[in-house]
């Protein structure tokens, strides 16, 4: 990649930050703030960063329309809505989607708990890696040298008292995942939620995706969501049928 493009999109997640004048900008990249301007400005050309009335940069309107784009290109997305959708209406309680991209597990799509308590994850955002359910099964499907790879070049933040505390954890976890065909975060990345996961294949049945049902133990607690597990697995299995051609839509429903 060129050096003008490494730092021109370098702008992109420190403008994702918050507002910042061409002074941050500049001092960010360890460049001349006539650099910092020339990329600002060019960004700003194509809609992806927007000047404000007080001289500050922000992320441009275009940059989240083209994010929305890509998300609602992702064929598993568009596959399983309708299937997250019907889950929810069944348990009442939060669902999402997530896929294993750039060495990130991000959320992909999301369907609202109908209880007033609700999770502060985002679609588009990175999850926990190392405690998060939907993370585990998408780790656990890569082959034995890249998991093992990518579990001991992470950080194990201690979230909680029952966070993964290391990589030979992980790992220990990771293993038993993939036996099993389903993952748990028990209070992993906060002590007052709970969270079941199963993976989305495709036709070579690799995972293609994971997807996951989370509750706060004030609605639910982890013995009662587990009972949710049989019914988490047939919605995945439908969506993995449809996604690889397997199964017609309507046999999937």
């Amino acid at each position: 990649m060129s050096q003008t493009v490494d730092r021109a999109l370098s702008i992109l997640p420190l403008l994702a930050r918050g507002p910042a004048d061409l002074g941050q900008v500049a001092d960010r990249l360890g460049v001349h703030k006539s650099t910092a301007l020339r990329l600002l400005r060019t960004l700003h050309e194509h809609g992806l960063v927007y000047r404000q009335q007080d001289h500050r940069y922000r992320l441009g309107a275009r940059l989240f329309a083209l994010a929305q784009e890509a998300v609602e290109n992702l064929d598993v997305r568009e596959i399983a809505h309708s299937h997250l959708v019907a889950l929810n209406e069944q348990c009442g309680h939060t669902i999402h989607l997530a896929v294993y991209e750039e060495s990130e597990v991000l959320y992909i799509d999301k369907v609202e708990s109908r209880y007033p308590v609700r999770m502060y994850s985002r679609v588009g955002k990175p999850v926990a890696i190392t405690v998060a359910a939907v993370a585990k099964l998408l780790l656990a499907d890569l082959p034995e040298a890249e998991r093992r790879a990518v579990a001991e070049r992470l950080d194990y933040p201690m979230y909680t008292p029952r966070s993964t505390p290391g990589a030979s954890a992980f790992l220990k976890e990771l293993a038993t995942v993939r036996e099993q065909g389903w993952a748990t975060d028990l209070g992993g990345h906060e002590e007052s939620i709970n969270c079941i996961g199963a993976p989305i294949r495709g036709a070579d049945g690799r995972v293609v995706a994971a997807m996951s049902v989370s509750a706060p133990n004030v609605v639910v607690t982890a013995e009662e969501l587990l009972t949710l597990l049989p019914l988490l697995r047939r919605t995945a299995d439908a969506i993995s049928g449809e996604y690889s051609g397997h199964t017609h839509p309507k046999e999937a429903s």
